[in-house]
């Protein structure tokens, strides 16, 4: 029985029969529960794992300066003393950047000033550790890749406004195959980048003509204009150099965490960022399909509505994600300011928005700092939350910097204050950048 000692004017009144709470104490240490007084321990896998949710996805709210990113930033880092890696699916902030320093490990910043380059098409892992699988499993990865490069071919022409027909996504595989050397039965990949593609659409060989089923090569070309078009954009568009070269760095797969930094390209547009954030979203999808078995991996998604907003493709991807995170082992963590960000992916009633608010569903754990009175509202709405819970959100949440919500699907929510130490607070530091600029 633990003992706590007081003066009785620090204890205004002691319910002796308080339970403690039900969370187990398993995963990383955040915090404390401030009604149990007990400390609090996040650990999604084992929570799907003992029956408290259904899955193992977060998805965190709150408005900026309530300690939201610090309280990510904190879970990413204990979580890592598990053996848990990260990856963070596009910094559009460059918040996680400084945590990446302080481990050692240097973010790959692209952007106006970086010399990096990220081939949109890139191998990533596959190419290392080609030469260690089975012929059974090369073919095996290699269609998952092609499939892969194919939906994000046809998630950018979408999001310039063009929607990709059937027979765009058989002639974008069958040029994918070819070009990785598949189509010839070649024991080695060779890397693609988007310029290829878009050459072998614009002067196709007279195999690929005959292999699509085109008469002529004059159908062909009128046939795939748009697709084309839309790729050469891409080429010479705000996001010329950054996604359409071969990739110019190496990425420690082993680390434990990797974050591509975004805050460089924020002058090209908000377009840019999304179409970035879209780029990164398969990349990072590649990336962590081929993790080592029993290997758990977390996905940071920042800001992911911007990219969603592109179109119903890039919301279907998003989804998919989600939706496959139990079997692949991954733990996706969905960030914004409120539910309305997602409901913003389209016009009312379309389809883009009907599955964004499914994925608010995909996530059985979530966290909710404060908000304002307008926005609780939706979070009332959105996520089933009861008056007092809403009332949290809005009244105690509000009062000081690190706290939040935590409801575990349907369950009573946790009132948890996150506790981070003085070498934590320099590192977690979101206002360092106004402090360094504002002399304060």
């Amino acid at each position: 029985m633990p003992t706590f000692l007081a003066a009785t004017h620090e204890i205004g009144g002691l319910f002796p029969l308080l339970a403690a709470n039900a969370n187990p104490a398993m995963g990383a240490r955040i915090g404390y529960d401030t009604l149990s007084g007990g400390a609090f321990y996040c650990s999604p896998i084992d929570w799907v794992l003992n029956g408290l949710v259904t899955n193992p996805n977060l998805v965190v709210f709150g408005e900026p300066g309530r300690g939201k990113s610090s309280t990510v930033v904190a879970l990413l880092l204990r979580m890592m003393l598990f053996g848990t890696r990260t990856l963070i699916s596009g910094d559009v902030k460059g918040e996680y950047s400084p945590l990446l320093r302080a481990l050692g490990i240097e973010p790959i910043a692209l952007g106006r000033g970086s010399p990096a380059r990220l081939n949109a098409l890139d191998l990533g892992p596959l190419a290392t550790r080609w030469d260690s699988w089975s012929v059974g499993r090369q073919r095996d990865e290699l269609d998952g890749v092609l499939g892969r490069w194919t939906k994000l071919l046809v998630a950018l022409a979408e999001a310039q406004g063009y929607p990709a027909t059937v027979s765009d996504e058989a002639v974008l595989s069958q040029v994918l195959r070819r070009l990785v050397g598949a189509a010839d039965g070649n024991d080695r990949v060779r890397p693609v980048t988007i310029p290829e593609v878009h050459r072998a659409l614009a002067d196709p060989a007279p195999e690929l003509v005959e292999i699509a089923r085109f008469a002529d090569r004059r159908q062909f070309l009128d046939t795939l204009r748009p697709i084309t078009d839309a790729l050469g954009n891409l080429i010479s568009g705000p996001l010329s150099g950054l996604f359409d070269e071969p990739t110019n760095f190496e990425l420690d797969w082993n680390a434990p965490i990797q974050s591509m930094d975004l805050s460089l390209l924020r002058s090209r547009g908000d377009q840019a960022v999304a179409v970035a954030l879209t780029v990164l979203g398969s990349w990072a999808s590649l990336i962590t399909d081929l993790q080592e078995d029993g290997e758990i991996r977390i996905v940071v998604r920042d800001e992911v509505w911007r990219q969603m907003r592109l179109g119903v493709k890039t919301v279907q991807a998003v989804d998919s994600d989600l939706r496959l995170s139990r079997t692949e082992r991954k733990i996706q963590v969905l960030v914004g300011h409120k539910p309305s960000d997602f409901l913003s992916v389209g016009s009312a009633g379309s389809q883009e928005v009907a599955i964004a608010k499914d994925l608010l569903a995909l996530c059985s754990t979530r966290i909710l700092f404060g908000q304002s009175t307008r926005v609780a509202d939706e979070l009332a709405d959105d996520l089933g939350l009861g008056e007092p819970e809403q009332d949290v959100t809005t009244g105690w949440c509000m009062e000081r910097q690190g706290r939040a919500l935590w409801k575990l699907e349907n369950q009573p929510g946790y009132k948890v204050q996150t506790v981070l130490s003085s070498c934590e607070k320099a590192v977690f530091d979101t206002n360092a950048q106004l402090r360094a600029d504002g002399g304060r």
